[in-house]
């Protein structure tokens, strides 16, 4: 807080933390249903997460620890895909702070303008993402990210107004993924549409209908 700048009120205090919990739990629970939806879809990756996590699981001597969860990089990049296809928000609404000129061109937006970015059409750019309709976490090896801008994926917002519930919301989706693949083999049910179509109502991606998941215990 720099000097003669008015401190947080209590309201500001409660309403970020109210906005922190939405975000995150929103977040979570969208990215869960989604990467359950993918990985019932293929098998070798769910498999391969599931491994990931008895390995790790061992490692630990058989407790969950946030350390643990970090380590699960497998499942970082399973999910980050998932986000990818399907981003809690399909786009992003922002206000241009001053003036700025696009390079190499004569554009320049100017303050105040409010800017629409178009997640799901910078997700499937096949510019950045090749066959982007493929679910392949590889995408997100250090490698791979290395060759695309950093701006190129976004389901979080991206520089000083990212989603304050991006850690707690990936932390939580983490968490409810291993709670379910160390227990749980996912099979597709006949009663989910394919392909999945975004409904149309409300903001958020959601896909009309639901998502249905057969659950097989692991014995």
């Amino acid at each position: 807080m720099t000097e003669g700048e008015d401190p947080l009120s209590i309201d500001d205090i409660v309403s970020h933390c109210f906005f922190f919990f939405l975000a995150g739990f929103e977040t979570s629970s969208s990215a869960i249903s989604f990467t359950c939806y993918e990985l019932a879809q293929h098998p070798e990756i769910q498999q391969k997460v599931r491994d990931e996590i008895e390995t790790t699981m061992e490692k630990h001597g058989g407790k969950l620890t946030y350390e643990a969860v970090m380590e699960m990089t497998y499942m970082d990049k399973v999910v980050y895909e998932s986000m990818r296809k399907y981003p809690a928000l399909p786009f992003l609404l922002r206000m241009c702070s001053k003036a700025y000129r696009i390079p190499d061109t004569d554009i320049t937006v100017e303050k105040g303008t409010r800017v629409f970015i178009p997640l799901l059409g910078i997700h499937y750019d096949p510019e950045f993402y090749s066959d982007p309709e493929k679910f392949d976490p590889e995408r997100f090896s250090e490698e791979n990210k290395a060759t695309r801008p950093s701006f190129s994926w976004m389901p979080f917002g991206e520089g000083p107004r990212i989603c304050i519930g991006m850690r707690f919301g990936m932390l939580q989706t983490k968490l409810g993924l291993y709670a379910l693949l160390r227990k749980y083999k996912f099979t597709l049910n006949k009663k989910t549409k394919r392909p999945l179509v975004f409904s149309k109502a409300g903001i958020l991606t959601s896909p009309e209908g639901s998502i249905w998941v057969d659950l097989e215990e692991i014995k």
